[in-house]
C-alpha cells in the first residue's frame, strides 16, 4: 500500500512561482510519478511526468514554465511553477504508478489571483 502526502499549494499573484511535493511512503518500488491538474468544470489533464530515470514529459501548456524533478531515494516528486498564469489555477493531484496499480494524492489547490 503506498500513501500520497502533497504539499505546497496556496495563493500566488500572476507571475509568481509554487513548488509542490508529493512524498509516497511504502515499501514499494516507483516506475512513473505524475502531476494533473482538475478545473473547476474542466477534465483533469496530465502537466508533467518523469520516469525512474528522469525522463520527462509536459503538456505543452506548460512547458518552459513548469519542472517536474524526482528523488528517488526519498520517493518524492516535485513540481517547480514558475510564470504562474491565472489559467493555471486548478487542484493538483499527484500519481504515481507501482508494479501493480497507481495511486493518487488527495489534491492541493493552486490559484493564481492578482
Amino acid at each position: 500500500q503506498v500513501q500520497l502526502v502533497e504539499s505546497g499549494g496556496g495563493l500566488v499573484q500572476p507571475g509568481g512561482s509554487l513548488r509542490l511535493s508529493c512524498a509516497a511512503s511504502g515499501s514499494v518500488f516507483i516506475y512513473d510519478m505524475g502531476w494533473y491538474r482538475q478545473a473547476p468544470g474542466k477534465q483533469r489533464e496530465l502537466v508533467a511526468t518523469i520516469t525512474q530515470g528522469h525522463s520527462t514529459n509536459y503538456v505543452d501548456s506548460v512547458k518552459g514554465r513548469f519542472t517536474i524533478s524526482r528523488d528517488n531515494a526519498k520517493n518524492t516528486v516535485y513540481l517547480q511553477m514558475n510564470s504562474l498564469k491565472p489559467e493555471d489555477t486548478a487542484v493538483y493531484y499527484c500519481n504515481v504508478a507501482t508494479f501493480t496499480r497507481t495511486y493518487w494524492g488527495q489534491g492541493t489547490q493552486v490559484t493564481v489571483s492578482s
